[in-house]
């Protein structure tokens, strides 16, 4: 997309044109953050194809057919543009698991027996599985390989996303463990456990080029580990 005045020649042209033609010329310059969402989609889906290397803003800038300039109007860096995916990822899910603990209503979630509360635990599980299944290139933000080279900020951003993911599991199954000799111990280790079994098979969906799917025999595998 051009940013600068069109010429004599071109300005006549579009006086000829039919006004659903200069309709169509007009709705195609993007609305006011309409331009700094489309950076981020064609980011996450160069992200999505099996072996990517390294994503430059010259290839993403080509991408869009836009200039690298163009792309920083809009993010003052790259950083910046894999900051928009990483805050899109942990809305995403944190609202998510709002929603399937309900801490909204404390009560409620005290009365809730140790059988609910391992399904709650396994519930928020499966749904970081099924985000990541569904958007193959933000997983490769989560695991970190699309960081490698990227801002050190970046892979610390994910690693607390993890780390507030095992809080949650942990706050679930303390009523899960609130029988055993050392509930908080046994609470801690098992969201440890459950937290690395999500991040193990995200990882395996990225590195067998978003064959292996991290829901397989899903179910199942909640089953043993709870």
């Amino acid at each position: 997309m051009s940013d600068t005045l069109p010429s004599t020649e071109s300005a006549a042209a579009a006086d000829a044109s039919s006004p659903e033609d200069v309709l169509a010329a007009a709705r195609k310059r993007p609305k006011p953050g309409e331009r700094r969402e489309q950076i981020l989609q064609a980011l996450a889906s160069m992200l999505e194809q099996p072996g990517a290397e390294r994503i430059t803003t010259a290839a993403l800038a080509a991408r869009l057919s836009v200039s690298e300039a163009a792309l920083y109007r809009h993010f003052a860096s790259k950083a910046q543009m894999f900051e928009g995916l990483i805050d899109f990822i942990e809305h995403t899910v944190f609202s998510l698991v709002q929603q399937i603990i309900g801490r909204d209503v404390p009560d409620a979630a005290n009365a809730r027996s140790a059988q609910e509360a391992a399904r709650e635990a396994a519930r928020v599980v499966a749904l970081l599985l099924q985000f990541g299944e569904r958007n193959p290139g933000m997983v490769r933000v989560m695991v970190g390989d699309a960081l490698v080279f990227e801002h050190e900020r970046l892979q610390q951003r994910m690693s607390q996303f993890f780390d507030r993911i095992e809080s949650t599991l942990r706050q679930s199954l303390r009523r899960v463990t609130a029988q055993s000799g050392t509930p908080t111990v046994d609470a801690q280790v098992a969201a440890s456990v459950l937290t690395s079994f999500a991040l193990g098979r995200l990882q395996r969906y990225a590195r067998s080029g978003f064959r292996r799917l991290p829901t397989e025999h899903l179910e199942a595998s909640l089953g043993l580990l709870l």
